[in-house]
């Protein structure tokens, strides 16, 4: 029977790395045991202790009791997983594997939260990493009880920094620095937020409140990169039968990451990633960074996706290998949308060719159907600005960018059928549509209403403009978007 992964199997280098990190002070704590932090953040540590510039470690915890059988696994591998990162890297296929050894302790805090509240005083301590899902920054009302572990993430975090504050009697050099990872906009701010409800909710001392705003750090962040986690089964055998060990916690993920910090340089110092050469940005300001992401590589999905489904395609590297679509999205994004963004064009266009490459990662099969979820409230933030760019100084709005609200209209023309909203295709095949239910039915309403009685297709073009409850605003009130969305659809209706 092949060995899993542990100690024993690792090579006399790589059994080195793991003593060096079992006998490294603990600088930071990260809750969250899930794939992206371990091919992301983890991995990022990895290769900054390859390189002598990091000299502490992790202990790492799940933030929520459901996670207790992936920490369990990850404490009976030493805390050891294997990484593979592969995909497309300045257009050449790369595979590479590592064996990630950087936590010096794994435990569970809600069978060991006397253990957890022992690290939080810890002088040693220095960061708290995270990544509890956006769901997990919420505030959500819950009673303290003393040795009693508390559910919430940011309840745990006003807690043990209550501890902390006692144990250096709010020495102002005793603070701590919280980098979230979660996928929010603002994400330090958040948690920031939650911390102080969570403190003044429980009575705690107004000298605490002030320490933890004036003493700590809550770093917003954005985050960048694709972890596909666990392989499909074929192929995770191959590999352990080619390494000689079997690895439950195994996790692949793309070559691109991006990771850009709110803060100054000089933080670096104590967590040096960009020194490592990895690809970690600290900046004064997080929004241009947020804005292209959003209105580039969301976008360009948010514009791809009811394209692609009307077609029958399933992926997005299909799409993006199709000769008409894949042309269209690329011409879009670096015709129509970068123009519209504050920021130097030959950066924005640097930008979108990472993306593009990215869509073409052969290891990744990323739905449509599952980027599709919601696209009216997607639209609404990665698209509709664009589109506003053009119409509020009176201009043109460009062909593809109407071609693409032509077409999320038409992939909206649903009907009820049972608890779900379905669509055809232009080859007449169902689908379903997850969205709002709200929408949903607004939606299906004018169409229904169009289709039984007769209405002509410009007058239910500007019944859909004119739903707020959709767009935020009364879109109908732009000149000629009503005209042109219905040309367009007219097109669309002629290749059914």
């Amino acid at each position: 029977m092949m060995r899993a992964l542990n100690q024993s199997t690792l090579s006399e280098t790589e059994q080195l790395q793991l003593e060096e990190v079992r006998t490294s002070p603990i600088t930071v704590l990260q809750i969250g045991e899930g794939n992206f932090l371990r091919g992301f953040f983890d991995w990022m540590i990895h290769e900054s202790r390859k390189q002598g510039l990091f000299k502490g470690s992790i202990a790492v915890t799940q933030p929520r009791p459901s996670g207790k059988p992936k920490i369990e696994a990850l404490a009976n591998q030493d805390g050891l997983y294997t990484l593979v990162i592969r995909g497309l890297e300045n257009k050449e296929i790369v595979e590479r594997r590592e064996v990630i050894s950087v936590f010096s302790e794994v435990f569970d805090p809600y069978t060991d939260w006397a253990h957890l509240v022992e690290l939080a005083v810890s002088p040693d301590l220095r960061f708290v990493v995270s990544n509890t899902t956006e769901a997990g920054l919420l505030y959500r009302p819950e009673l303290l009880s003393e040795g009693t572990p508390i559910v919430s993430f940011p309840g745990k975090i006003a807690y043990l920094l209550y501890q902390r504050y006692l144990a250096y009697d709010g020495a102002k050099d005793r603070g701590i620095i919280f980098l979230p990872c979660e996928l929010l906009e603002r994400n330090g701010d958040a948690l920031k937020e939650a911390v102080l409800k969570y403190a003044t909710d429980w009575e705690l001392p107004a000298s605490f409140l002030e320490w933890v705003q004036s003493d700590n750090r809550f770093l917003n962040s954005l985050v960048d990169r694709i972890v596909t986690g666990y392989p499909d089964t074929e192929q995770a055998e191959e590999w352990f039968v080619d390494w000689g060990y079997r690895d439950e916690l195994l996790s692949t993920a793309e070559p691109y990451h991006l990771l850009a910090i709110e803060a100054e340089p000089e933080l670096d110092e104590l967590l040096p990633l960009k020194r490592a050469g990895l690809n970690v940005l600290w900046v004064e300001d997080l929004k241009p960074y947020q804005q292209r992401k959003v209105r580039i590589l969301n976008g360009a999905h948010t514009l791809m996706t009811p394209l692609g489904i009307l077609h029958g395609i399933e992926h997005v590297r299909e799409l993006m290998e199709h000769e008409e679509l894949g042309g269209y999205i690329r011409g879009t994004v670096m015709q129509d949308i970068i123009p519209t963004l504050p920021y130097p064009e030959n950066e924005m266009k640097a930008y979108a060719e990472t993306v593009f490459e990215r869509y073409l990662n052969p290891y990744i099969r990323h739905r449509l159907a599952d980027i599709a979820m919601n696209s009216l409230s997607k639209f609404k933030t990665r698209l509709l600005p664009t589109i506003a760019y053009y119409a509020e100084r009176g201009e043109s709005i460009p062909t593809s960018l109407l071609q693409g609200f032509a077409g999320l209209l038409r992939y909206y023309q649903v009907k009820k059928h049972g608890d779900q909203y379905e669509g055809l295709s232009l080859q007449g095949l169902s689908y379903v549509v997850r969205d709002d239910v709200k929408s949903l039915e607004t939606i299906a309403a004018i169409w229904d209403n169009a289709e039984s009685s007769g209405e002509p297709l410009n007058e239910t073009v500007e019944q859909l403009l004119k739903q707020e409850l959709l767009w935020g605003q009364d879109l109908s009130r732009w000149q000629r978007l009503t005209e042109a969305l219905t040309a367009s659809l007219t097109n669309w209706k002629g290749e059914q």
